[in-house]
């Protein structure tokens, strides 16, 4: 059992099951879109970010990124960490159909796949030991965001790190700081480029 200092914030009720069978925290279902007319829900969130921050942890698919980015406004500045499962082809097994993107959601996730999705975000690093951070102009000097392939790049660049391949520009950036340093951002990068 992995003990987290921070709450986590999931999509439903059986992502939390799941969940729980792995870390030991508070972790709070949005219920889906509901989150957006809970008001009761959103203050609660919003305080518990102020005192320890949250970690996100919701499906990679395009209902999990607009969840996440309602979040993000939400609890303003305090401290977000976003945990991004793997995008993988396969439906849950209490589900007669799969989702409409044909990814497996948190539930359906091994508690390996989520000990390491917590590790590639970053939970697990002591905040004083990062050095320098990845900055928009890093983005913009890889080719990642402001070029006409960039989107492209992005997609290619984030399949080959086993993440989400719909991050936007700043997503992407937020993720990569809490994944990386600079130089680790850098030297990923060019191993990437290598391969290609």
């Amino acid at each position: 059992m992995i003990k987290l200092k921070q709450p986590v914030i999931v999509e439903g009720k059986y992502d939390k099951i799941t969940l729980e069978n792995v870390i030991d925290t508070l972790i709070i279902p949005t219920n889906g879109f509901g989150i957006f007319k809970d008001r009761e829900k959103c203050a609660m969130i919003r305080s518990l970010a102020k005192k320890n921050g949250i970690i996100v942890m919701t499906d990679s698919d395009s209902a999990g990124a607009v969840i996440r980015s309602y979040l993000k406004k939400i609890i303003g500045d305090s401290e977000i960490i976003n945990v991004y499962v793997p995008q993988l082809k396969g439906k849950e097994k209490r589900k007669s159909a799969g989702s409409k993107e044909g990814f497996l959601g948190v539930e359906g996730m091994t508690p390996e796949i989520i000990e390491e999705a917590l590790k590639k975000s970053g939970v697990f690093c002591d905040k004083a030991e990062t050095l320098k951070k990845i900055t928009k102009a890093d983005m913009f000097k890889f080719g990642l965001s402001g070029c006409k392939d960039s989107g492209e790049k992005r997609k290619s660049f984030l399949k080959y790190l086993s993440l989400p391949e719909n991050l936007s520009s700043s997503a992407m950036l937020d993720v990569m700081n809490n994944m990386f340093t600079a130089e680790e951002f850098a030297t990923k990068f060019s191993l990437w480029r290598d391969s290609c």
